[in-house]
């Protein structure tokens, strides 16, 4: 089955971003003259992730479903017909014959000018606990995907996460030592990886910086992400290598460099670890709903990590807990393997297949 013409709905966020831009790689390497068009809003990633990949992008007004009375709930049918209208243009013009939607305020219009046209629609939903869009689109479609098997949602699958090529093709052992190289890091030495994501997490930066005599007493150098405006100089650590960046465009190296990952749990992140394999040390955001805890469930079940609430995670910890795990060789390699038998690293083609089976049922 054959598709030659495909909306893909989602946006705001990276965990919306990026999962729809793996697929929409994925459908070009299968169908190379395929037609993709990216529905997305204002404002978000999209705008600029999108077109930079090569997808063409149109962008409608966000409209968020109202939390309370007000204004906004007042204008909300109308903004919200129209959202649905515009996105309906969309569909007509590409004459789309599926449409796949990772949540997020642009998917809820998509799902429901997909019905309304006949135009079947496929799900995929990142996270463990699913958004507003997903749980409504899921109700009126049996092609539904997650990423987690804790994700309760009508009709799904267990797919794992669609993720980049870079990611999901890299050897972490036969790259180590160029990656280690490139970060100016001894290429025998145990290797930490710290990371908050791009906007960092003061406290997983604070708690590893206090431990850093331990660790170079250990042999174990660092390569630490702080996030933006999180940086500072760790010359006075010179006597093992412990380097600072504040942001990293080449997470790919990252992960070949590290023996060990210390980071939050954003689907995202614990996708893209499980898929190379890197044991990590979990520490889910302490505010929110709980989903970051439930997102590394599968890989903590599995034996690939650790899960470490955030006021534990301390410098004592780094020092008594820590050290000890990654000065084990034989741990991380079953942690490794543990974290390898999760599913991810074939995810955006299962999702195509899904969306080739929605076309082929709705001929």
């Amino acid at each position: 089955m054959t598709i030659e013409r495909v909306v893909l709905a989602g946006g705001g966020t990276a965990g919306h971003v990026s999962p729809l831009l793996a697929t929409a790689d994925a459908l070009r390497e299968r169908y190379p003259n395929i037609r993709i068009d990216v529905l997305g809003s204002a404002g978000g990633l999209e705008e600029d992730l999108v077109p930079a990949r090569g997808y063409d992008l149109t962008v409608i007004p966000k409209v968020a479903f109202p939390r309370r009375p007000g204004g906004a709930a007042i204008r909300f049918p109308g903004s919200f017909r129209r959202a649905v209208a515009r996105t309906r243009e969309l569909l007509d013009s590409n004459d789309a014959q599926v449409v796949i939607g990772f949540g997020g305020h642009v998917s809820t219009p998509a799902y429901l000018a997909a019905r309304g046209r006949g135009t079947p629609f496929v799900i995929h939903e990142q996270n463990a606990r699913p958004g507003l869009a997903n749980r409504l689109g899921a109700r009126m479609t049996p092609y539904v995907a997650t990423t987690f098997s804790s994700t309760s949602l009508p009709h799904s699958q267990v797919i794992g996460l669609p993720l980049r090529t870079e990611i999901t093709t890299l050897d972490r052992v036969s790259g180590r030592a160029s990656a280690r190289e490139h970060f100016g890091l001894d290429p025998d030495r145990p290797t930490l990886l710290v990371t908050g994501g791009s906007l960092g997490a003061l406290s997983l930066n604070e708690a590893t910086w206090g431990a850093r005599d331990a660790l170079a007493d250990a042999g174990v150098q660092v390569l630490h992400v702080t996030g933006r405006g999180k940086a500072f100089d760790a010359s006075s650590a010179s006597r093992v290598p412990y380097v600072v960046l504040e942001y990293a465009d080449r997470m790919d190296l990252c992960y070949a460099a590290a023996d060990l990952v210390v980071t939050r749990s954003g689907a995202g992140m614990v996708c893209e670890t499980s898929a190379v394999g890197l044991p990590a040390v979990y520490v889910p955001l302490p505010i929110g709903n709980g989903e970051q805890k439930l997102n590394a469930a599968d890989t903590v079940a599995a034996g690939g990590a650790l899960l470490v609430d955030n006021d534990d995670y301390t410098t004592a910890w780094v020092r008594d807990q820590l050290i000890p795990l990654i000065t084990d060789p034989d741990r991380l390699a079953a942690m490794s393997a543990g974290m390898r038998a999760q599913q991810h690293a074939a995810a955006a083609g299962a999702l195509v297949d899904l969306a080739e089976r929605a076309v082929q049922e709705h001929q």
